[in-house]
């Protein structure tokens, strides 16, 4: 089923990410990590539809989508980062494969933070965040997305990862075979991994040759 729904308000996250916050029809429901088809609702544009993760929450009174705008080509996202307030977009109904399954380690590769974002706030309002580490690799840290609530939310128990750039307080790394053996010592927990699909299909077999089931490997497929 189709929504058209109207974009409340708009926020730059960092330089190229943006927040969309788009009316919410009554009753549209979601698990935590699942995504949607969104496409523009503008002549020649309804039709190209792209997959986008909802950060918000149930009870919030709106849809949250936290996206990567792509300038360097005139794509979807480019034009949704030029998109404001009482704009539309066409959203389906959600699917996805990434939903909570217990206590373990988050690891994320720059937007690929954004279907653990909807897990953490509801983790973290219903008191359930627990010992969940994050592991979360950019090129830069003005890559970085919503890093300030990431701190407050995991604080030490969150490891920054930077590929491009040495700066502290960040770790200068790849999430590769040395460093899961250097930071993680419990690899019969839950892994989440989302993030470029060479990165995840990379770690994915790192994690299960590590000791991991492979059925406690999450991530979107």
């Amino acid at each position: 089923m189709e929504h058209f729904l109207k974009i409340l308000s708009t926020q730059q996250v960092t330089h190229n990410v943006r927040q969309l916050r788009l009316e919410k029809p009554a009753g549209y429901h979601f698990i935590p990590g699942q995504a949607t088809e969104v496409s523009i609702n503008k002549p020649g544009l309804e039709t190209e539809k792209r997959p986008f993760t909802f950060t918000s929450l149930n009870n919030d009174p709106y849809l949250e989508f936290t996206i990567k705008c792509y300038t360097d080509h005139d794509g979807v996202t480019k034009q949704i980062g030029m998109l404001e307030k009482g704009d539309s977009l066409i959203l389906d109904d959600p699917w996805g494969a990434i939903s909570y399954q217990g206590e373990g380690c988050f690891i994320a590769g720059g937007a690929g933070i954004t279907p653990f974002m909807a897990i953490f706030r509801q983790l973290h309002q219903d008191g359930q965040l627990g010992q969940n580490k994050l592991y979360f690799s950019n090129q830069t840290a003005a890559d970085v997305i919503y890093e300030n609530e990431l701190r407050e939310l995991f604080g030490e128990r969150a490891k920054f990862v930077l590929t491009k750039e040495e700066k502290k307080p960040y770790l200068h790394d790849y999430i590769n075979q040395a460093f899961l053996k250097a930071h993680i010592d419990n690899f019969k927990r839950p892994f989440y991994i989302c993030g470029p699909d060479k990165m995840v299909e990379e770690i994915t077999a790192l994690v299960v040759d590590s000791g991991a089931s492979p059925q406690t490997v999450i991530f979107e497929k």
